[in-house]
């Protein structure tokens, strides 16, 4: 007897159509003022860089001369060097700074956040003209012995603080205050679970800090630290009001002779231009080397 099956004549079934591809139906669609904007905007860059290229006022002559002058030069070494100096002081003293604000003595805690309260509140040209000025509250500065002991050595406050001196303590201090937010930032980042962990394999709070807490902390504070020294960089140029012979006062120096102001400003902007640039190259690949291991949203 035959089954129903066989009784149904043979068909040719056709193949069964792929379903359709969501991604292949969206359709880019160019917007006219997407392309009208885009349009305007290259307009107005090529028209800032052919009125500054035209534009016989910024004697370009004149600024290729002076541009690798001994005189701008060496200001230049000098910015980099106070910058240098002034960010690594600063960020030792900021750690300590940051460190006693996270103490659990209420003393060291209160003591470092009101340092770090004034010198954020305060402007750095007034604190620098404060330091330069600080002989007329301490002319000398003596060692003693205590409770009314003779006097062992004493300096003049003029003679010790000049006014490269000042420039480093006073910026060296300004940069302390906010780095130690940085620093307590990155710190706070790590997750307390690690630290716990730490403490009860026996790990001193130095070694916790040292070994655990600041490699994984720096991750966070790469990218502000990097900020921070390009603000120092140009920071420094507020040291030349106290005749501090840097990158902006030895311009002023050649254009007060020369009377040329507007070729010698242009020297010193592509001069703060360009160590800005290599310094913003730098901490690209800074923050990538302490990134390695992790995604965009926390996904290692």
């Amino acid at each position: 007897m035959a089954m129903p099956q066989d009784i149904l004549p043979a068909t040719n079934a056709a193949p069964a159509e792929p379903a359709p591809d969501p991604a292949a139906a969206i359709v880019v669609r160019r917007r006219p003022g997407r392309l009208l904007a885009g349009a305007l905007v290259a307009l107005l860059v090529l028209a800032v860089l052919d009125s500054l290229v035209r534009n016989a006022a910024f004697q370009w002559a004149v600024v290729g001369h002076y541009f690798t002058s001994a005189a701008i030069l060496d200001g230049l070494l000098l910015t980099l060097w106070l910058t240098a100096v002034t960010l690594a002081l600063g960020f030792l003293l900021g750690t300590g700074l940051a460190v006693l604000r996270m103490s659990d003595n209420p003393v060291l805690r209160r003591v470092s956040w009101a340092y770090i309260w004034v010198f954020r509140s305060t402007p750095p040209l007034v604190q620098l003209l404060f330091f330069f000025n600080i002989g007329a509250l301490y002319p000398t500065l003596s060692l003693r012995i205590p409770f009314g002991g003779p006097e062992l050595a004493h300096v003049r406050t003029v003679n010790l603080l000049g006014p490269t001196v000042t420039a480093v303590v006073g910026l060296t201090l300004l940069e302390a205050a906010f780095a130690a937010e940085v620093v307590r930032g990155g710190i706070l980042s790590v997750e307390r679970g690690q630290l716990e962990a730490a403490q009860s394999l026996g790990l001193g709070r130095l070694r916790v800090l040292r070994r655990i807490v600041l490699p994984q902390a720096m991750r966070s504070i790469v990218p502000a630290a990097g900020n921070m020294l390009i603000g120092a960089l140009k920071g420094t140029s507020i040291v030349s009001v106290l005749a501090v012979h840097d990158l902006l006062y030895s311009v002023q120096l050649v254009y007060n002779q020369t009377y040329q102001i507007i070729p010698l400003l242009t020297v010193a902007t592509l001069w703060y231009l360009a160590v800005t640039s290599v310094l913003a190259v730098g901490q690209h690949y800074l923050e990538r080397y302490y990134a390695r291991g992790h995604r965009p949203g926390g996904a290692a």
